[in-house]
This record gives C-alpha cells, sequence and structure tokens, in this order.
C-alpha cells in the first residue's frame, strides 16, 4: 500500500473489486479491496495459505523463512492447521486470558510511574510497545534482558526500508534466539506457554515437530508484539486526537458511565486503524472469480482488511471514530473464519487495559504540541512510528 493507506484504499474500491499490484516483496498479487468480497474470501476453503499451492514461477517470495521458522499457523491449512492451533489455543483462552488481568493491570501501572516522572514522553517507545513486550515475553517466557530486540526484530522485517539482506540477517537472529530458548525450557521450564508446549513435543513426538515448536514460538512472539503495540498505540491516539471521545470513555466521576465504554473504543480503534493493512497471502487452488474478475489458481492474493473496514457500503461513515456506531463487531481486523487471530482476546485486553490506566492517571493528557504522531511507512501494518505526548505526573 502507501503512506496513505487508506486514501489508496478508497481509490481502488471504487476503480474495481480486485487489482494486480506489485506485492511488498515485490512479486506480483492481486489487491481485494471492497468489504464484500474480502470478508467471504477470508474464510473461503479454496483460498489456501499454504506455499504448496503457489504457481512454481509465479514469483511469490515473502520472508523466505527457513524450515525450522516456517511450519506456523500462517502456512497451513487443515488438518495441519487444525492440529496446531489446538495445541496452541489455550495459552489464548477467555479463561487464561482473564487470569492475565491482575497482572497486566500492575505492569500498566509501572509503565504509567515511568511516564509521570518523565512528564514528555513517546506513547510508543515508552508506554505500548514495552508494554506489548511484557505481555508476550511473561507469556512465552522470555528472559528480561532478552526483550529489548523484539521492536527491532519486528521493524526490519515490516518496515518499508526492509531489504533482503537485512530480513536474512534478522530471520537468522530469530532462529538463534529460539533455538536457545526453548533449549533452555528443556534444561530449566516454567510455567509459561513455551514451557508447557516444549513439555508436550517431547511427551509425543506425533503432537508437535521440532520445525513446529520453534516455528509457533516465532509466530506468538511476533504477531503478538507487533499488532498489539500497534492497537495500543492507535487507542491513545484516538482519545488523545479527539477530546468528546476521551470524555466518552473516561468522563467525570459524578457522570453515569458504560463499563463497555472502552472495550467499544478498542473494537472501533481496531476497524478504524486495523493494525494489519493486509491479511496473509493466499493462493487460489482454482480459479475464482472476485467481483466478475478471475483470479487464476496459484497465484498470490491480498485481501486488504484496511481496505474493506472502510468501506462505506458495509460502514456509514467509516472514515468517524465511533465507539456507539451498531455495525462495530463486523469488521475483519482480526479475520473471520478458522484463521481467525488466536490472540484476539488478548490483544483486545492489553489495549482495554492500556488505555484505562493511561487515562486513570493522566485526565489532562495533551499530544505535543511541537511533535506531531508520526505513523510508520510500511506497506504491512499500520501503526505509529511515534505518539510524542505531555502527561501530568
Amino acid at each position: 500500500m502507501s503512506k496513505q493507506p487508506h486514501a489508496v484504499g478508497a481509490r481502488l474500491r471504487e476503480s474495481g473489486p480486485a487489482h494486480k499490484i506489485v506485492a511488498p516483496d515485490g512479486s506480483a498479487a492481486w489487491l481485494v479491496t471492497r468489504y464484500e468480497d474480502v470478508a467471504p474470501l477470508l474464510a473461503d476453503p479454496r483460498l489456501s495459505l499454504s506455499k504448496q499451492h503457489a504457481k512454481p514461477d509465479g514469483g511469490y517470495r515473502g520472508f523466505e523463512l527457513p524450515p525450522a521458522l516456517d511450519a506456523n499457523l500462517l502456512n497451513m491449512d487443515p488438518p495441519q492447521h487444525t492440529r496446531l492451533r489446538r495445541l496452541a489455543s489455550p495459552a489464548f483462552g477467555a479463561g487464561h486470558v482473564a487470569r492475565m488481568r491482575p497482572a497486566l493491570e500492575k505492569a500498566a501501572h509501572r509503565l504509567a510511574d515511568d511516564l509521570a516522572a518523565a512528564g514528555e514522553v513517546d506513547l510508543v517507545a515508552d508506554y505500548a510497545a514495552p508494554f506489548s513486550v511484557l505481555v508476550i515475553s511473561e507469556l512465552l517466557g522470555v528472559p528480561e534482558e532478552s526483550r529489548h530486540r523484539f521492536r527491532a526484530w519486528t521493524t526490519g522485517l515490516l518496515g518499508a526500508g526492509a531489504t533482503r539482506e537485512g530480513m536474512r540477517e534478522i530471520v537468522g537472529e530469530m532462529l538463534r534466539f529460539f533455538t536457545g530458548l526453548i533449549a533452555d525450557k528443556r534444561t530449566a521450564p516454567g510455567t509459561d506457554v513455551l514451557s508447557a508446549l516444549v513439555a508436550a513435543r517431547d511427551a509425543d513426538d506425533d503432537r508437535l515437530t521440532e520445525d513446529e515448536l520453534t516455528s509457533l514460538a516465532f509466530l506468538l512472539l511476533f504477531a503478538g508484539f507487533e499488532n498489539s503495540a500497534n492497537l495500543m498505540a492507535s487507542c491513545l491516539h484516538a482519545v488523545l486526537t479527539d477530546p468528546e471521545l476521551r470524555r466518552s470513555v473516561r468522563p467525570p466521576a459524578d457522570a453515569a458511565s458504560s463499563p463497555d465504554a472502552t472495550a467499544a473504543l478498542v473494537e472501533e480503534v481496531a476497524r478504524h486503524e486495523s493494525p494489519a493493512l493486509l491479511a496473509i497471502r493466499r493462493f487460489p487452488v482454482e480459479d475464482i472469480d472476485v467481483g466478475g474478475v478471475v483470479i487464476p489458481a496459484g497465484e498470490t492474493v491480498l485481501l486488504s482488511l484496511a481496505s474493506a473496514n472502510r468501506d462505506p457500503r458495509r460502514f456509514t461513515a467509516p472514515d468517524a471514530v465511533d465507539p456507539v456506531r451498531p455495525d462495530l463487531a463486523r469488521h475483519l481486523s482480526f479475520g473471520q473464519g478458522i484463521h481467525y487471530c488466536i490472540g484476539a482476546p488478548l490483544a483486545r485486553l492489553e489495549a482495554r487495559i492500556a488505555v484505562g490506566v493511561f487515562l486513570d492517571r493522566f485526565p489532562n493528557a495533551l499530544l505535543d504540541p511541537g511533535s506531531p504522531p508520526r505513523w510508520q511507512p510500511s506497506p504491512r501494518v499500520r501503526g505509529l512510528a511515534s505518539l510524542p505526548a505531555l502527561v501530568d505526573g
């Protein structure tokens, strides 16, 4: 996409249902932009996530991950996908996520203490990113001294300036990191999710291969950190930009308020600024018709979540942030069908806590008038690179 993905999406929606484009990896692809097409295609079994269905000469390259990182849910169809998702799902189930709430609230307050001491802050670097790092690190049992690398890794892989050589170097670093982390869990297991997955792998070789184990850890870190941090920062940007919106989420103490106001805000911002601009690429197993455009089997298909979520045919006044819109829950930011984001409950909880704690602690916070927010110039994700703010200690 571009530095203005929503404007581009609007033009493409009007000009046709599917467009031949150059994908972020430089290969040819089809981009689908309308809600009426994107929503059903997200769950259509004729669109495979497995690269074995890509045309040999189709030009698809992707991240070119080694086998030890490539055997993950984003490259699989049933039954392999079903088996792996079933193993990973307990870590993101409603019960486990609810039990995490006290620890997450404590972490958010600790970060807010640091913001109060500083006064002038960047809510990406000083709040959203470290909060997201902490959550996924606790989930996987990543030592504190290793956590500082995460944002550099994701930026290096997803950023507009990413190069093949740079990506290969980062992938190599991540492979070495996860191989070492899994070895540590075998020697000294903890109560974290990765220790449980290692135990499952070692108890029954039929449940998880070693590559699947390493790839699953890679995916949980990669997706869990970047998307959650972007959603949190976008929520904070929304309430700091719109005073009326802030009042609707955190009204005066003597006013009646809905306990679901923050949850509704998070849901609406997820629609308005989808953390992932595009769903993971797919490959048709047969020729498919998209609004009269035939996409041949094996070619790369990209489904634009950002464009579908701003489609005026589906959402009234889609460019406005409206947490009380009647069609709030119909956005596509977390996907559809069997590939619906496994970490969605945790991402929602993180964002709700981050916004709630911030507004409770800093009711008079302002965007820094001397330093405007900057969005990441990425063709893959929608997130703020920086969000300078002034907070009241």
